[in-house]
C-alpha cells in the first residue's frame, strides 16, 4: 500500500494576480452594473473556471513514491491567457512546412482612432473590412511592382499596452512574389525594402473609407444612440472628411533573416491575448495594477492601475464576434491553392518541398510540448525525481465548455473536455 503523502502545488500555478481573480472578485458586481454581450459573458465565465474543479481534471500519481496531485482541465477559450501557451505551440507547429527559404517583412496596418466608437459597434463588419482591405492593397502592388501573386499571413489585435481601443493587423510578408504563370519567383528589390509605405498607405486608406461609405449605403452598418450622429449624412460626411484629412502609414519593419526569427514572431503575436497574466501585478482593493510599455516614451516599462470596472470594460471591449477568424491566410497561402503553390515556390527557390504543406503534422503530446517549452518533463515525479506520473481517477466536473460555452450541468464521463 503506497504512504500518503502531501500534494506540492502545481508548476506555473497561477498566483492571487490575475485575469480569473480580477473576474470572481469584481465581475459579479460589474454584471448587475453592464449589459454583457453573449460573446463578452461566455469570455468571462470560461476564464473564472479556467483549470478549477468546475471543469473537471484528474488525478496523476507516481508510480514509484505514490506522490498525488490534481490536473484540472483548460477552458481552450481563445481570450484566456493561461490556454494559449499550448495552442500557440501546436500553431506553430503546423506552420513550420509554410516557410519558404526567403526574408519576410513584419508590416503593420493601422485603422485611424477617429474609428474606434464606429468599430465597437461594427465590430465584425469592419474588423472583417481591415483584412479584406489590407490584401486587396499589398496583391495590387506586388502585381504593378513585382508582376506576380503575394503570400501572407495576418493576425489582428484590437488593443494598446493600456487596453484602450488600436485597431491593427499585424502581417507577415514574404520577400518577394510567385510570377503569374508560375515560371520564376520573383524578389523583393532590395534586401531591406519590398514597397513604399507611404503610397501603400495612400491606397489602404482609399480603399478601406470607399468601402466604409459602400457599408453605409448598404445599410451593414449600425449606429446606435451613442454615435447616432454619425448616421446622419452630413455626421457621416464629416467622419468621412475627417479620415481623409489624416495621414495612413503602415509600419514595415526590416525582414526576419531566418526561420527560427519567423517563427519566433508568429509565436509572440498571433495568439496574444489583450493582457497577459504576468503583466498584471495586484488585484486589491478595487483596483488592478499592471504593467505597460510606453511607446511615446521609448518603450519604457511603466506601472498603473485602473477601477477594477474600468480594467474588466476594457478586456471586454476586445473580445472578438463569435467564431470571427483573428488570423487569416492570403494569397499562395490560402488553404484552397497552398499545397501547389509552395510546392512550386520551393521547386524556383532551388529547394526540396516538404511535401505536407498542407498536412497536418504529426501531433506531438502535451507532455512533448511543455518539454519543448520549459525543459521540464511535466510526467516526471517532482518528489522522488525518479518515478513517473500516471493518470488515475477522473475529476466530474460540474460544468462543461462547449464551443467555449458554460454549461451547468454535467456531461457523460465519455464527453469530459481534455
Amino acid at each position: 500500500m503506497l504512504a500518503a503523502v502531501k500534494t506540492l502545488p502545481l508548476p506555473g500555478h497561477r498566483g492571487p494576480a490575475d485575469l480569473a481573480t480580477v473576474f470572481r472578485r469584481y465581475g459579479p458586481a460589474y454584471r448587475k452594473k453592464h449589459r454583457l454581450s453573449g460573446a463578452q459573458e461566455r469570455v468571462m465565465r470560461a476564464v473564472e473556471i479556467c483549470r478549477t474543479d468546475e471543469l473537471g481534471g484528474h488525478l496523476e500519481c507516481c508510480d514509484s513514491c505514490g506522490f498525488e496531485k490534481t490536473l484540472y482541465h483548460s477552458c481552450r477559450n481563445r481570450h484566456c491567457p493561461q490556454c494559449q501557451s499550448l495552442a500557440t505551440a501546436r500553431w506553430l507547429e503546423a506552420r513550420q512546412a509554410e516557410l519558404l527559404p526567403v526574408g519576410y517583412f513584419h508590416t503593420v496596418f493601422t485603422l485611424s482612432h477617429t474609428l474606434n466608437p464606429l468599430i465597437q459597434a461594427n465590430a465584425q463588419v469592419l474588423y472583417g473590412q481591415l483584412f479584406h482591405s489590407v490584401n486587396h492593397c499589398l496583391q495590387a502592388f506586388a502585381k504593378n511592382e513585382l508582376g506576380g501573386r503575394l503570400g501572407f499571413l495576418a493576425t489582428l489585435h484590437t488593443w494598446n499596452q493600456l487596453l484602450r481601443p488600436h485597431t491593427h493587423l499585424h502581417c507577415l510578408v514574404p520577400a518577394g512574389v510567385l510570377a503569374f504563370d508560375q515560371q520564376r519567383w520573383i524578389p523583393s528589390p532590395a534586401d531591406d525594402f519590398m514597397f513604399r509605405v507611404e503610397p501603400l498607405g495612400i491606397k489602404f486608406q482609399g480603399h478601406f473609407i470607399a468601402q466604409l461609405k459602400k457599408h453605409r449605403a448598404e445599410g451593414r452598418l449600425v449606429f446606435p444612440a451613442a454615435i447616432a450622429s454619425l448616421g446622419t449624412r452630413q455626421g457621416f460626411a464629416q467622419l468621412v472628411e475627417e479620415l481623409f484629412s489624416e495621414t495612413w502609414v503602415p509600419f514595415m519593419k526590416p525582414p526576419f533573416v531566418g526561420p527560427d526569427q519567423v517563427l519566433d514572431y508568429l509565436g509572440r503575436y498571433t495568439h496574444r491575448v489583450a493582457i497577459s497574466n504576468h503583466r498584471i501585478l495586484a488585484v486589491k482593493d478595487g483596483a488592478v495594477r499592471f504593467r505597460y510599455r510606453d511607446r511615446a516614451d521609448g518603450n519604457k516599462s511603466k506601472v498603473t492601475s485602473l477601477p477594477a470596472a474600468v480594467f474588466i470594460g476594457r478586456f471586454l471591449s476586445h473580445v472578438l464576434p463569435h467564431r470571427f477568424l483573428r488570423i487569416r491566410h492570403f494569397g499562395l497561402l490560402s488553404n484552397r491553392s497552398k499545397k501547389k503553390t509552395l510546392a512550386r515556390c520551393r521547386e524556383l527557390l532551388g529547394v526540396a518541398s516538404t511535401g505536407d504543406e498542407a498536412s497536418p503534422p504529426i501531433a506531438e503530446s502535451t507532455r512533448e510540448i511543455m518539454n519543448k517549452l520549459t525543459g521540464t518533463d511535466i510526467a516526471r515525479c517532482p518528489v522522488c525525481r525518479s518515478g513517473t506520473l500516471v493518470q488515475g481517477a477522473e475529476i466530474r466536473p460540474r460544468v462543461f465548455l462547449r464551443a467555449g460555452i458554460p454549461r451547468t450541468r454535467a456531461p457523460p464521463a465519455h464527453s469530459v473536455a481534455a
